[in-house]
């Protein structure tokens, strides 16, 4: 018998904390990586951005909500945004430009927004957004995230970055010690091991993911 295949969530390593237990208490895999937009991914073309209420009005006094909502729209079909918690507290902004920015969202970007009263509340929201997209409708799952590359040096750092235990950093140490991404691709582990704070464990990861033949029953993507 073929065990039940569970939704993935990717979220944002600045997110740890409660909510990736509620998440799995919700019967979904979680993977915690390092993304530069949106705090969860939820298929290849869904994510999400989550925001307390204090913040989305902060959000919108220093006009950060406006970039993200341009990046995740730039990156996803199906983009939303989670305000998370109750709305007993002081606002900062009037209700004439908090309506102006959910119209904003909605008409220009074409971002729904959801309401939620907790942690557990969005859990229960992202989760069923995951298993929709990704069982129900079948869309795939985006293996790693990044805003759009406009150069090449970025498009060549987020290759890299996708490696086992490769971030930002090391993909730049990577890349400036081997000069491009065929070099660090097909260098030897020892080699790698020669890169400042690579180690022995990180770089035989990658060799063996890079050289390692590829076994479909294994992909998630493969259908029953």
């Amino acid at each position: 018998m073929t065990p039940e295949k569970k939704a993935i969530i990717i979220c944002d390593e600045r997110e740890r904390g409660g909510i990736v237990g509620m998440l799995k208490e919700n019967d979904v895999e979680v993977q915690v990586k390092t993304l530069e937009v949106a705090d969860f991914i939820l298929s290849e073309r869904c994510a999400a951005e989550r925001k307390t209420r204090s913040d989305f009005e902060s959000s919108i006094i220093d006009g950060r909500l406006f970039a993200q909502a341009r990046a995740m729209a730039e990156n996803f079909e199906r983009p939303v945004i989670v305000v998370e918690g109750e709305a007993d507290f002081e606002s900062r902004i009037s209700r004439e430009a908090l309506l102006g920015a959910y119209s904003s969202l909605i008409t220009d970007f074409g971002i729904p927004l959801f309401f939620t009263r907790s942690t557990n509340a969005t859990a229960e929201l992202l989760c069923a957004l995951a298993k929709h997209e990704q069982i129900a409708k079948k869309t795939p799952m985006r293996v790693f995230a990044r805003r759009k590359a406009l150069t090449l040096a970025s498009q060549q750092r987020a290759i890299i970055e996708s490696l086992p235990n490769v971030g930002p950093t090391m993909a730049k140490k990577l890349l400036e010690y081997f000069y491009s991404v065929e070099n660090v691709i097909t260098a030897p582990e020892k080699e790698l091991q020669e890169v400042d704070k690579m180690g022995e464990k990180k770089a035989k990861e990658i060799r063996k993911l890079v050289s390692g033949r590829y076994k479909k029953e294994e992909d998630a993507l493969e259908k029953d």
